[in-house]
């Protein structure tokens, strides 16, 4: 989530304790309950409506009494599925075979601190030329995830005998001449809301510290089949808010003073500082954008859908998104080709290709820039040398007026709040947000508290007032190949989250502090292809995603 998520006004949590909270959870409500609730909602009833109320209230109470009975499962399938396809939309059907171009002349450094920030190609080229082997490697990342994961306080679990399991499978492969993906051999990391079998799954809080569940996500177990090797669940911010959880704060490798941002936080941490060769991320408002934008990875935030959420906590089913926290744009198309698409116990998700070349034509591109967030900033802006460096190489980059005065941010942080408070029911209800480490009145605890006084109604008018936004931005959207703007500005990272669309966010310079400095590139719905390839594009011609952390290259 969001480092903040904002709720404009739907923090009422203090009547919590008053006489409407006996209205709400009463065996009997009566008139003067429904009046004084009337007020948290914007009503207005008379006397007479409110008698003629009772009986369907009551009756809606013994409900609600049979329904807190069940204890809900997080994992229960919310059956309502989002689509951000709107109707006339159509989209390439068939996939095509991507050729990787692993370089042959790869050789181990001399500094073998220097293989932590080597690409996902340079690694398979090493493996497949057996100049290390992927026991050799993973024994490699493991040993820098416990030297430096106290310091960034980004592993929440270190899976040593996972990976060597792993690690020799993919070793044995390469002997057999078996070769499964790009990834054979290859650790990585991943948040710790996805399920993975052997592990706990601790969602980052202390109520599940504990908590075991013994099968693979769709994520994990589609990196197994590619021959991937997990070596760490790692830290975000607790029930995916911020980048606190029961260990502390995530730090940013670039400053260990600041936290990583939320709340793939871990993911984001350990990619920069070199700890795992990539990791997997999720969001629901800014969890990806924003912690690759603190700690100046390559973030891809792909479009909703893409890949499904099988096996993974559930925060918000029409918003949540699984992603990919990498060094470069070419690493995260290379992770995202054996990851998407559906298993078919997500019903949000999709098949679409990923039809990855790696080429990208800028003359062929349509491409545009958010004026309203950027025109008015100065002239010597990070965000004006990118447009700048497009069009020294001959792309046009037309300047658009970003659709942003929808209300985005207050109408997602209320579907938010809705259903993560669904998601959550058992834990609000038996007080277990007690023990949660955030506590703030903008927090989940809160949040959640919160969201359960949402009516229906509201709700549900929320969520046609989503596609209202999604008809009102989509023509905008989907007008440009490639839409440039920074990362948190403005409304478009809500809008973007409320239509799905995908996003890249990757550093484009640094500040006189020497603190990445990143820009969004966003791009049409499930053409993650088209988006990745002008993001490796603008990465050759550029050099920040190379730079490191000084701290984490020794």
């Amino acid at each position: 989530m969001k480092q903040a998520l904002r709720i404009y006004g739907l923090m009422i949590a203090a009547l919590l304790v008053t006489g409407i909270r006996a209205a709400l959870f009463a065996q009997q409500a009566n008139k003067g309950q429904v009046a004084q609730t009337e007020k948290l909602f914007a009503l207005q009833f008379t006397d007479a409506k409110r008698d003629s109320m009772l009986d369907g209230l009551n009756n809606n109470i013994k409900l609600y009494e049979y329904l807190h009975r069940q204890n809900i499962a997080n994992n229960l399938a919310f059956p309502s599925y989002f689509s951000p396809v709107l109707p006339g939309m159509h989209f390439k059907d068939h996939q095509q075979a991507i050729h990787w171009n692993i370089p042959a002349k790869i050789s181990l450094p001399k500094n073998r601190n220097e293989l932590a920030f080597y690409s996902i190609e340079q690694l398979a080229s090493l493996l497949r030329s057996h100049q290390i082997s992927s026991v050799e490697l993973t024994t490699f990342f493991i040993n820098r995830l416990k030297k430096y994961g106290n310091t960034l306080h980004c592993v929440i679990e270190i899976t040593d005998t996972i990976a060597m399991q792993q690690a020799k499978k993919a070793d044995a492969n390469f002997a057999k001449g078996i070769d499964k993906s790009l990834l054979q051999g290859i650790p990585y990391g991943i948040k710790d809301l996805f399920a993975a079998k052997g592990t706990h799954t601790t969602w980052g809080t202390p109520p599940y510290r504990n908590q075991v569940i013994d099968e693979n996500s769709y994520v994990a177990q589609k990196l197994e089949d590619a021959g991937a090797v997990l070596i760490a669940k790692l830290s975000l911010g607790e029930l995916a808010m911020d980048d606190i959880w029961f260990g502390g704060m995530t730090r940013n490798p670039w400053n260990i003073a600041t936290g990583s941002g939320g709340s793939s936080a871990g993911s984001a941490a350990s990619t920069a500082a070199g700890l795992v060769a990539f990791a997997i991320g999720t969001e629901t408002y800014g969890s990806i954008v924003d912690p690759s934008m603190r700690c100046g990875v390559t973030g891809l935030r792909p479009s909703f859908g893409s890949i499904s959420r099988s096996g993974a906590m559930a925060l918000a089913w029409s918003s949540d998104k699984v992603g990919i926290l990498a060094k470069s744009a070419e690493d995260a198309a290379v992770v995202f080709a054996y990851l998407h698409g559906t298993d078919g116990l997500d019903g949000s998700a999709v098949n679409m290709p990923f039809n990855y070349t790696g080429i990208s034509d800028l003359h062929k591109l349509k491409i545009a820039y958010a004026a309203n967030y950027i025109d008015s900033i100065p002239a010597y802006s990070f965000e004006k040398q990118v447009i700048a460096t497009i069009q020294q190489a001959g792309g046009k980059v037309t300047p658009l007026i970003f659709p942003d005065t929808l209300k985005a941010d207050a109408l997602l942080s209320l579907i938010i709040s809705a259903e993560s408070a669904a998601a959550f029911d058992p834990l609000t209800r038996a007080n277990l947000d007690d023990s949660m480490v955030q506590q703030w009145k903008d927090r989940w605890p809160n949040v959640f508290r919160t969201g359960r006084f949402v009516p229906a109604v509201e709700y549900i008018n929320a969520i046609r007032m989503r596609y209202r936004i999604m008809q009102q931005a989509d023509p905008i959207l989907e007008q440009y190949d490639i839409i440039i703007t920074s990362p948190e500005t403005g409304d478009q990272l809500a809008v973007t989250n409320l239509t799905g669309h995908p996003s890249v966010t990757l550093p484009v310079g640094f500040n006189k502090a020497g603190m990445p400095v990143a820009i969004s590139f966003i791009g049409k719905l499930y053409q993650e292809a088209d988006l990745l390839a002008f993001v490796h594009w603008y990465q050759q011609h550029t050099a920040f995603h190379l730079k490191h952390p000084a701290a984490f290259t020794e």
